[in-house]
């Protein structure tokens, strides 16, 4: 996990301990191929920065971690099981320059891994004990996949919108950060005003990391993603980027060229990036997720200024300034 990150989860860093051996916990099985897999899928913490959220929301009210600490693993569990399908759906061999669980195995045997992680993690939510975080954790599973669905199918598709991409990212990536916000606040009694601030929150930061995930996917250090500068375009998925460039350069434009081009696809797709990355797109994209931050930010206004408190505005900030 990066240091950074660690200090600013502040007053829950310590008890992400606990959602960590809860993650563990989950690699003890009998099979060795599939403990195996998970080892794999599991290797790479990440941010942590879900089950963070999780904790923090929680102490806005009773702070429990008995309950909070199953959400925050489900969580986290879910996240990287949908990874985990992407890599397959994508065709993926390499996430943050590590091969992928379907370059090491097979996609058949991949896609059961994810198809045991979302059973996994399904688990650990009625251990929280609340039929209504239980169903939350359900509904956002169901907006995630219909994102990611719609993501497939609107491939090479440059009849889409700004307006659809929002819609997108909304299911795929923010309602995510949603359920981790609302769920850590109700499973610890939190007045009514204050989830609904929280999962504001949650949504509103999750729009912006999308957006900078989308960004940092033309400008960022390939080194650092662990994927080639611009994955995204070349797998068809229009991210804001992109979708600027079409709708202020129609003419001529080399993402339109790239789509239904039979030859010289790679020099169009290079040219796209060029363009993206030389035009006035970037920054508007990162105008627009800093907006979303703004209302993150604004969406907690009213609560008590606490030590939490003031890691969620802190958080908001990195989510604008990271570079992976």
């Amino acid at each position: 996990m990066e240091t950074p990150l660690l200090t600013l989860y502040g007053p829950v860093a310590e008890d992400l301990i606990l959602v960590e051996d809860l993650l563990e916990s989950t690699k003890r099985v009998e099979i060795p191929m599939l403990k195996r897999m998970l080892d794999h899928a599991l290797e790479a913490r990440g941010k942590r920065l879900r089950p963070a959220l999780v904790l923090l929301a929680g102490t806005f009210g009773d702070y429990d971690l008995n309950r909070l600490v199953p959400l925050g693993a489900a969580i986290e569990l879910l996240h990287t099981a949908s990874l985990v399908h992407d890599d397959v759906v994508d065709g993926a061999t390499s996430r943050r320059g590590r091969p992928t669980a379907n370059q090491l195995f097979d996609n058949a045997l991949t896609v059961l891994l994810g198809d045991y992680m979302f059973a996994n993690a399904a688990e650990m939510v009625t251990r929280t004990g609340s039929l209504h975080v239980t169903r939350l954790f359900a509904l956002t599973l169901m907006k995630m996949t219909s994102g990611e669905l719609d993501q497939d199918a609107a491939a090479f598709d440059v009849g889409k919108d700004i307006q659809h991409y929002l819609w997108r990212i909304g299911g795929k990536t923010a309602s995510l950060f949603a359920n981790a916000t609302e769920g850590g606040a109700s499973l610890a009694g939190c007045r009514p005003e204050w989830v609904e601030a929280l999962r504001s929150y949650g949504y509103n930061l999750g729009m912006a990391f999308q957006i900078v995930d989308d960004v940092l996917d033309f400008v960022g250090d390939e080194a650092v993603l662990g994927k080639p500068v611009g994955s995204d375009l070349r797998e068809g998925n229009l991210t804001l980027p992109a979708l600027l460039l079409l709708e202020r350069y129609p003419k001529d434009n080399p993402i339109a060229k790239f789509f239904s081009a039979r030859r010289k696809r790679e020099q169009y797709l290079q040219e796209a990036i060029r363009m993206v990355r030389e035009t006035e797109v970037i920054e508007l994209s990162r105008d627009m997720a800093r907006d979303y931050v703004a209302r993150a930010c604004e969406a907690i206004g009213g609560l008590p200024d606490t030590p939490a408190k003031r890691s969620l505005l802190d958080i908001a900030r990195y989510v604008l300034e990271r570079n992976s």
